[in-house]
């Protein structure tokens, strides 16, 4: 195992990292989260294998998907929490995959076709921050109304002063 500095400390590199490292799925490990899960980074055009490889390696839950604005200027985030369910685990293994895209193109495959729970998740995401999940099989709106302008959830969003309901029973 390799190890990495983090924070002034040194992290061993988890074994998914390591086995995707020798197997040619390039992304950069950004460490442990507050719970010791490991968070990779993978460019977006290297997400469908990348998401495959670590289907093949048992990750065959998406307990989360999501997004965030990095800040107003900067990368929007789509996070992928990853676990490896088996029944003869103690506490199943974790991972959390992290692509940052540009807030002018954000742009990035679809996991449905991997795990179908990415459906609302990733249409949620879609609706909050402009996200688009190219391949998803029914991407829109799913919070928002469908003529709502801009995407709330992004830091740079200015609130509307007025919002007229149409078609309102």
């Amino acid at each position: 195992m390799s190890e990495v500095q983090e924070g002034g400390a040194i992290v061993t590199r988890p074994a998914v990292s390591e086995w995707l490292q020798q197997n040619g799925f390039d992304h950069e490990f950004l460490g442990l989260d507050h719970q010791g899960v490991p968070i990779l980074k993978v460019q977006r055009e290297y997400l469908l294998p990348f998401a495959t490889a670590l289907y093949a390696y048992g990750f065959n839950y998406l307990m989360c998907q999501c997004g965030y604005d990095a800040g107003p200027g900067e990368d929007l985030v789509s996070v992928y929490h990853l676990v490896k369910m088996s029944d003869d685990a103690d506490r199943p293994e974790e991972v959390r995959v992290k692509v940052f895209l540009p807030r002018h193109d954000p742009r990035v495959p679809s996991v449905y076709w991997i795990w179908r729970t990415a459906d609302w998740q990733e249409r949620e995401s879609y609706d909050m921050y402009g996200i688009i999940y190219e391949g998803h099989p029914n991407l829109k709106r799913i919070l928002m109304p469908e003529d709502w302008v801009g995407y709330p959830m992004r830091k740079d969003y200015i609130t509307p002063d007025f919002y007229e309901l149409q078609d309102a029973y």
